[in-house]
């Protein structure tokens, strides 16, 4: 636990980076809050360094990422078949299962130390989750969660049976923590070209659909207003403050 607790989290705002790129940026700020942490121990409480968190929005080129827990048998696509779609692939170090990023898709990866905040993984991904919920109602549509499914989804309970429409995720989500530092995080399909789904078994849940907001709006939808939207949700329920 922290002696010093620092709520201030400042915003970083990649653009369009490459995944690999993006990784690299993350690890360097979680490991460099877990070394402060570590150093911290040993040092008495008036001496001790407040930990930084960061919240880090980007949007990546085309890219398969496959988790932990996951199996390579949910990419449909062969090193040819990747590049034919100008596309990438990376095992990485996040809970989950595979999922696509690419354009068109807001990426948000918050790097803080739950520390500050609450020890509580749970509480941190239905946080992210809600503040996805709230930003989605914002722009007219009806979202919330399934059980046992980590993400965002829309037709996810029975109200929508009569209409026989799918459950349908607009928001993955999958994250890595250490000492209670985190890592990895959320994409919510804003404007994202779908097409790329059907190459993958998305999160290996292969009897679910995959929408976007301009697909259920029937229009494109202005990334920058999404980003401050979902920015100022996650603020509010994080009780976190601007640096």
């Amino acid at each position: 636990m922290n002696t010093v607790i620092n709520k201030q989290v400042k915003v970083i705002d990649l653009g369009e980076i490459d995944y690999r790129e993006a990784w690299d940026y993350q690890e360097n700020l979680f490991q460099e809050i877990i070394d402060l942490k570590l150093a911290n121990r040993n040092l008495p409480a008036a001496a001790q360094q407040p930990t930084p968190n960061y919240l880090i929005f980007c949007q990546h080129p085309h890219v398969y990422t496959l988790g932990k827990s996951g199996s390579e048998e949910n990419l449909l696509l062969d090193a040819q078949g990747l590049a034919a779609k100008q596309a990438t692939y990376y095992k990485i170090n996040r809970g989950g299962d595979i999922t696509y990023h690419g354009p068109g898709q807001l990426v948000c990866y918050p790097i803080l130390d739950l520390d500050n905040f609450f020890a509580d993984i749970h509480k941190y991904l239905r946080l992210l989750e809600e503040a996805v919920i709230n930003t989605l109602a914002g722009f007219g549509i009806r979202a919330g969660r399934m059980e046992k499914l980590t993400g965002v989804w829309l037709d996810f309970d029975d109200t929508h049976k009569a209409g026989n429409r799918n459950p349908r995720k607009i928001c993955a989500m999958g994250v890595r923590s250490s000492r209670w530092v985190t890592m990895h995080g959320l994409a919510l399909n804003v404007n994202t070209n779908l097409e790329y789904f059907g190459n993958i078994i998305p999160c290996g849940i292969n009897d679910k659909a995959v929408t976007s907001m301009a697909e259920e709006l029937g229009q494109p939808v202005a990334m920058a207003e999404v980003q401050k939207t979902l920015q100022q949700h996650i603020f509010t329920l994080f009780a976190m403050q601007p640096v």
